[in-house]
């Protein structure tokens, strides 16, 4: 599919900078069948059934942006992909200076050899030393807020809290499965009283969720691979509530990517530990899923097509219109959206 069928124009005011505070005090855009509504997260117990389940993503996100020198050139490194336990394939800025076998110096005695380059511009960047990963970039790293806030402000404080959810356990991602970060612990109670359980399974978001598409056509398009878990008991779980007559919302298109990697076409899913590029585009079927709650996409994003394939393109098209006239807040510190086909 031509990827300019999934622009739109967002104007710049309405890109969230700072999440709402309480986080479940964000608008929620309600496409429920055929109806459309405006409502609020808050409003979820309402929005659900007894017996649905909603699906969250306990990855952490970690310091995974580093600033250092080659020499007396500056290189960036976002970290992608972890590929060992000293070793992460990274996103590097100023790529042109570095070269297979350069030591990159990030200070405070952190340092890693860039080699492996792969043709996206991307290096695995195996790190010195004997410490623990996890202590160098707690040293050295910075919170990977996305593009389109880090090129407005700086990352301060706040956002070493704001950009982890209620259910952060497992350390590895470097953006965050940003739908739950509206959910609190009132919240969760307010569902359960309401007969609505959750589940967690783990997807480490990766560096790639950033990138443009550079492609003119979805089927030239690479999606980076993520490494996910889903356990058997929560597999067993999910598939209990289906076969209740409950449904299965996935709160994220992290979590959704996840539980339809482990979806058979029987409709069952199962246990799952690995790698997933699955890229869904129109046209897909989906297996494990019966809705989703995420936040308002970038346009020709692979996330914008993902959830034009669960709703239609053109439905989300004029949803997305009436978010942006209604000054809905977008990206990662925005709005949320309830999407129930």
């Amino acid at each position: 599919m031509n990827v300019d069928l999934f622009d739109f124009d967002l104007p710049p005011e309405n890109i969230a900078l700072r999440p709402a505070a309480p986080r479940d005090a964000a608008r929620m855009l309600v496409l429920d069948g055929a109806t459309t509504r405006d409502a609020g997260v808050a409003d979820l117990p309402q929005m659900l059934r007894r017996g649905d389940l909603l699906v969250f993503n306990d990855t952490r996100v970690i310091p995974a942006q580093l600033e250092g020198r080659r020499g007396d050139a500056k290189i960036g490194a976002t970290l992608h992909k972890r590929e060992g336990p000293r070793r992460w394939r990274a996103f590097i800025r100023n790529a042109r200076r570095l070269r297979d076998g350069d030591v990159i110096d990030f200070g405070a005695d952190v340092s890693a050899t860039a080699v492996d380059r792969e043709s996206d511009g991307s290096y695995a960047l195996e790190f010195a030393g004997d410490e623990p990963l996890e202590l160098l970039l707690d040293r050295v790293g910075h919170m990977p807020l996305p593009p389109y806030i880090a090129g407005k402000r700086a990352t301060d404080a706040r956002d070493a809290d704001d950009y982890q959810t209620m259910f952060a356990a497992e350390p590895g991602a470097v953006a965050a499965p940003t739908a739950a970060l509206h959910f609190t612990p009132a919240l969760i109670q307010a569902l359960a009283d309401a007969g609505v359980e959750h589940a967690t399974l783990t997807l480490h978001v990766g560096a790639g969720t950033f990138l443009p598409m550079k492609a003119n056509d979805t089927d030239d398009h690479r999606m980076h691979a993520e490494w996910g878990r889903i356990d058997p008991q929560t597999a067993d779980r999910l598939n209990a509530v289906r076969a209740s007559g409950g449904r299965v919302i996935a709160v994220g298109t992290t979590s959704l990517r996840l539980i339809e990697s482990a979806t058979g076409d029987d409709g069952v899913i199962r246990p799952f530990e690995g790698d997933t590029a699955i890229f869904i585009t129109p046209g897909y079927r989906f297996r494990g899923i019966d809705g989703l709650v995420t936040n308002f996409h970038l346009p020709r994003s692979t996330l914008f097509m993902l959830v034009s394939a669960l709703m239609g393109r053109e439905r989300m098209q004029a949803a997305y219109a009436h978010a942006i006239s209604a000054r809905y807040r977008f990206y990662s510190y925005g709005d949320a959206s309830l999407l129930l086909p």
